[in-house]
């Protein structure tokens, strides 16, 4: 491949990205509804992609990273293939959800992205873990290590296979 074909390929995802700002006119007050696109197109926000989308917004960079990093919902890795959002609100967090993130975090690296969630807005169901896409709710520790032993013994390598 030469050089001028390498310049001329680009990422489609790169035109569905500033088709979503151009909507908002490219304005800085669109930032969290342009940060949710990006991440929908490419799955996590990047450090060259924060910086991209601080250009074409001209924002600070730091304003970026300063409003992606503020909401826990944005993520800076990509996705493995099991997720487990432990809630750490205040009953979660006084129910025992430091305990259930501590049991996730054996298991980290190993196909898991393991985050802390601030309140799903069920506490008295705490506490909640919101395990491959579906909330457990009063979860002991025996109860999530039975899982997550359970989801390893089946060979289940991606969180929707089989169900």
């Amino acid at each position: 491949m030469t050089l001028d074909n390498a310049a001329q390929m680009t990422d489609p995802r790169d035109d569905a990205l500033d088709r979503a700002m151009a909507r908002h006119q490219y304005s800085g007050d669109a930032l969290i509804e342009v940060l949710h696109a990006a991440q929908q197109l490419y799955g996590y926000l990047s450090a060259p992609l924060l910086r991209k989308i601080a250009r074409r917004l001209m924002l600070p960079p730091s304003r970026v990273l300063g409003v992606a990093t503020f909401y826990h919902l944005f993520r800076f890795a990509p996705a493995q293939h099991h997720s487990a959002v432990v809630c750490l609100g205040t009953a979660c967090y006084a129910a025992g959800g430091t305990d259930l993130m501590a049991t996730l975090r054996c298991h980290k690296g190993a196909g898991w992205t393991i985050e802390a969630g601030r309140c799903v807005g069920s506490c008295g169901l705490a506490p909640i873990v919101i395990y491959d896409g579906k909330p457990m709710s009063k979860v002991t520790r025996a109860q999530l290590e039975a899982r997550i032993k359970e989801t390893h013994d089946s060979g289940d390598t991606a969180p929707d296979a089989g169900r």
